[in-house]
């Protein structure tokens, strides 16, 4: 990736950022440095291996020894984890389609340890004209496998809870912060939500839904741009780019912790209830 194509990439989306998530970004933020950065995403720059020779020479480990390669190999791993790497795919915020949108984007190399790991890329599924949308965290094993989100035991949960409030799967849409299954179902990392998220706030705008829930903390978190536990952002209705959002516990916690199903229980009828006082609105 050239510097000049980095930095112009870098600026779109910060504008795309302010543009759709409410993000304060001063107007120094969005100007070209007067000079370019010196890194490569895909090599290792002759200045980045200085760098790193200067790093491994403060840990004092000799230069040749298999320790010193080893720790090299870490640091260029770290970097490219870290930065946004150059990807294949093509301008997804065009797509006139869910569809189109996802075989856009379903050779994402934003986040290469994901990339390297995943079997595909869990887009999302259900009614495209959906009135609500059920937002989680990340996939699983079980989706991972399947490239359909909540498909495991969590995803049988979320069914019957759907099914307690009159709702089926087909009827609303069901998708993730993250496109991609972490490593050992780990908790999403920060640059990993931010290299995904856009992908899911276009999802939300093409198909304009009149509710969200959002289920487990980093979903919420992510959609109200909020630090707050998620035990404090239950209960309660949020806004989301104007549209109606409930926050509640993810059904792969309520496995875990069986304490929960109650407010959960709380939290889906009060969802329901609002949803019917919109149609009838």
């Amino acid at each position: 990736m050239s510097r000049k194509k980095l930095i112009n990439d870098t600026i779109n989306y910060l504008k795309y950022y302010k543009e759709y998530n409410n993000y304060q970004v001063f107007a120094d933020e969005l100007k070209a440095p007067a000079e370019d950065p010196v890194f490569s995403f895909n090599d290792v720059s002759l200045k980045e291996k200085d760098i790193i020779s200067e790093d491994l020479k403060n840990e004092k480990i000799k230069p040749g020894s298999e320790n010193y390669k080893i720790q090299e190999v870490n640091i260029i791993k770290q970097q490219e984890v870290v930065s946004q790497p150059e990807t294949d795919i093509e301008d997804w915020k065009s797509t006139a389609s869910l569809e189109e949108f996802e075989n856009t984007i379903k050779n994402c190399n934003k986040c290469r340890l994901l990339a390297g790991s995943r079997k595909q890329i869990v887009f999302g599924m259900g009614n495209p004209d959906a009135d609500v949308v059920i937002v989680g965290e990340a996939p699983g094993a079980d989706e991972d496998a399947q490239g359909k989100p909540f498909v495991g035991r969590a995803g049988k949960l979320l069914t019957d809870i759907l099914k307690a409030i009159n709702f089926t799967r087909e009827e609303v849409y069901i998708c993730n912060i993250l496109k991609c299954r972490p490593p050992e179902n780990r908790n999403p990392e920060p640059q990993e939500i931010v290299n995904c998220e856009p992908f899911l706030f276009r999802q939300l705008e093409m198909i304009k839904p009149k509710l969200i829930l959002a289920v487990g903390a980093f979903a919420a978190q992510t959609l109200l741009r909020s630090k707050e536990p998620l035990g404090k952002l239950r209960g309660k209705f949020h806004l989301y780019n104007g549209i109606k959002m409930m926050v509640t516990y993810h059904p792969a916690a309520l496995l875990r912790n069986p304490n929960w199903k109650r407010p959960t229980w709380e939290d889906v009828q009060l969802f329901r209830k609002e949803y019917d006082m919109l149609v009838k609105s």
